[in-house]
């Protein structure tokens, strides 16, 4: 029996919402191969704007997942009750950016061991700047978890213009999606399992794909 988000993320991808940003943005999508066809997978991205969440289903094939902001499953009223209901039917995973809440990297397994496609940003938040900031080590910590998952690297570029910060309006313009071939997780994480040291060589392949700038410290949100 199909399941909310099996029937409500094709529905905005192809229907709803994708045909009306593709109407104002152009997405051009290098490697698309590059992401399994099926098995666990993790896609790892930078993150410019509010938009990478829509742009990368666009460019990807696969059903995503992402973590979001708890807040968006909590507002009130008709909008908070929209919202609620599109995040929670997409399969979107509600996390708590307090810190301290280990239940959205539980969840991440669990669609991992369901045979899906988890996205991530590892820097956390919006780059402030533009650049590559160093990432946090979730996306390591339960890909460790999940034997025989794929991590896959992914440069977004042009973002920031389409959606420039504090304006809620969609320009027109041309983003660049740029997905890099997968990383074994047994070969990233080496037999020490180090997820720090995984977790850079993975920030290293994202900024290789987009000849980003990199900044060795943590994105302030």
């Amino acid at each position: 029996m199909p399941t909310a988000a099996s029937v409500l993320y094709p529905l905005c991808k192809h229907v709803l919402i994708g045909p009306a940003l593709r109407r104002r943005i152009s997405v051009t999508v290098i490697g698309r191969d590059n992401v399994p066809a099926d098995g666990p997978v993790i896609v790892a991205s930078n993150h410019l704007a509010e938009i990478d969440s829509l742009i990368l289903p666009l460019a990807i094939r696969r059903r995503l997942s992402f973590l979001a902001k708890a807040e968006y499953f909590t507002g009130a009223g008709l909008r908070g009750r929209a919202a609620r209901a599109f995040f929670a039917g997409t399969g979107q995973i509600p996390v708590d950016r307090s810190g301290g809440d280990h239940s959205a990297l539980d969840a991440a397994e669990r669609v991992l061991r369901s045979g899906r496609a988890w996205a991530i940003y590892p820097e956390g938040t919006r780059s402030p700047d533009g650049r590559l900031h160093r990432g946090h080590t979730g996306a390591m910590r339960v890909a460790a978890r999940v034997p025989g998952t794929a991590v896959v690297p992914v440069a977004i570029s042009g973002t920031r213009d389409v959606t420039p910060a504090g304006s809620r309006r969609v320009r027109r313009g041309a983003v660049t999606v740029h997905i890099g071939e997968p990383l074994s997780t047994d070969e990233i994480l080496g037999p020490e399992h180090d997820v720090r040291a995984a977790t850079d060589d993975l920030m290293a392949a994202i900024r290789r794909l987009g000849d980003l700038p990199y900044v060795d410290e943590y994105a302030r949100r």
